[in-house]
């Protein structure tokens, strides 16, 4: 038999080893937003360490840009003996905007690059659930984001520089009485990400200009009366080659299979396998080091959505939840290397990679796109020959399908 001081010692214990298991959890959480440190060397990422899309907290002072961006800051010895995989170089970053204009509702880090909004659930299976106002006015920012996704498509093209793509959507986010998310989230300097070829995300906007047979994937989120609408597309510059158009076919047909996974009762821990499955079949690889997210007023939070096969208790499906799904998918290698700028991640070998990312909520009888296309987007390729939907996909709702029956009856599918 065990004495009181025994059984209260055990009790101890147990609610110590508790606490270590919930501060694992929490560790684990803010390791997805932690930086990459500086090194001469590249830095590689090979395991399953998470990255939330434009979360990854910075060292960087909260100061404005000097014009010659961070490879500027660090030296042009250290940037030019940098070992990038591919063919793409950073150019001239220009001086970061800032947003003047008092009316506008700006997000708690607009100022000093530091959210200040509890940013995840202590538990990984702990979701908000958005009301319908709130729900309502998500809708509002992801109709102005894909409204601006496509504005920055329509100025793709050859010759012109990601950071005229990054002016456009500045002026078009302010013009319409919102704020560019990305612009100083932890120290990112421009209003939306623009990542070529081999960048897989979190391309800054800089001076290169985009050439003949470039991809390009825009990453837009908008802040909009508290609340954020988040988006990426794919654009080619000219003519796509055989091999990328099979690489982004295959990354918007798994995406799609994923989102019309979506509906309550279900795991978000299966999404992963359904985009893991369908890429390897078709010869790519899903990147692991970065994951999709739960948005609302707070630009990234639970649930994460992993983009491979996985059994993490990533909690499941409800009315209400609103999240992100954002596959990235390689050519070759889904290994991470990152640049010097603490920002910019690439395939470690140089090859391709491809994304797309709508804002989603769940309802009733299925999931709604907040950032679907309208009757005045772009019809691309992979939406014309897909196997997995033909024309815009708007969600599997009722409502939704209703919708996209609408604009594609207006396309003429």
């Amino acid at each position: 038999r065990y004495c009181s001081n025994c059984q209260l010692s055990n009790l101890y214990l147990i609610m110590a080893k508790f606490h270590i298991f919930l501060l694992a959890i929490a560790s684990a959480s803010v390791e997805a937003f932690s930086p990459t440190a500086f090194s001469p060397s590249p830095t590689v990422r090979v395991g399953t360490e998470l990255f939330m899309n434009k979360k990854k907290s910075s060292k960087k002072k909260t100061a404005k840009s000097s014009g010659q961006g961070f490879g500027g800051a660090m030296g042009m010895t250290s940037k030019s003996s940098f070992p990038y995989a591919g063919s793409v170089r950073p150019g001239v970053i220009s001086e970061q905007r800032i947003v003047v204009d008092e009316k506008i509702v700006s997000p708690s880090y607009s100022l000093d690059g530091i959210p200040k909004e509890k940013s995840s659930a202590l538990l990984p299976w702990i979701i908000e659930v958005k009301t319908a106002e709130e729900i309502e006015k998500m809708r509002a920012a992801g109709k102005l984001a894909r409204d601006i996704l496509d504005l920055a498509g329509r100025a793709v093209a050859p010759g012109v520089t990601t950071d005229e793509i990054d002016t456009i959507v500045h002026e078009a986010v302010v013009r319409a009485g919102a704020y560019p998310s990305p612009l100083n989230y932890h120290g990112f300097p421009k209003s939306c990400c623009t990542s070529v070829n081999e960048v897989i995300c979190h391309g800054i906007p800089d001076s290169r200009k985009l050439e003949e047979g470039d991809v390009v994937n825009v990453d837009i989120t908008t802040y909009l009366d508290g609340y954020h609408g988040d988006c990426s597309e794919m654009f080619v510059v000219g003519e796509a080659s055989p091999e990328t158009k099979k690489l982004i076919q295959s990354t918007y047909d798994c995406w799609i299979k994923a989102c019309d996974f979506v509906k309550p009762g279900r795991d978000y821990k299966e999404i992963g396998a359904i985009i893991e499955d369908h890429v390897t079949d078709d010869g790519f690889s899903t990147v692991r080091n970065f994951c999709g997210h739960g948005i609302g007023s707070v630009f990234h939070t639970t649930p994460n959505i992993l983009h491979y096969r996985n059994n993490e208790p990533n909690g499941q499906m409800a009315v209400g939840h609103t999240f992100t799904i954002e596959p990235m998918i390689c050519e070759g290698s889904a290994k991470v290397l990152n640049w010097p700028d603490d920002w910019t991640a690439t395939t470690v070998d140089g090859k391709k990679s491809a994304q797309f990312e709508h804002t989603l909520v769940i309802t009733k009888d299925g999931v709604e796109a907040l950032t679907a296309k309208n009757e005045n987007s772009k019809l691309q390729f992979w939406e014309k020959e897909s196997d997995v939907y033909r024309g815009f996909w708007v969600g599997t709702s009722e409502a939704a399908k209703k919708r996209a029956a609408e604009i594609n009856g207006i396309l003429a599918l």
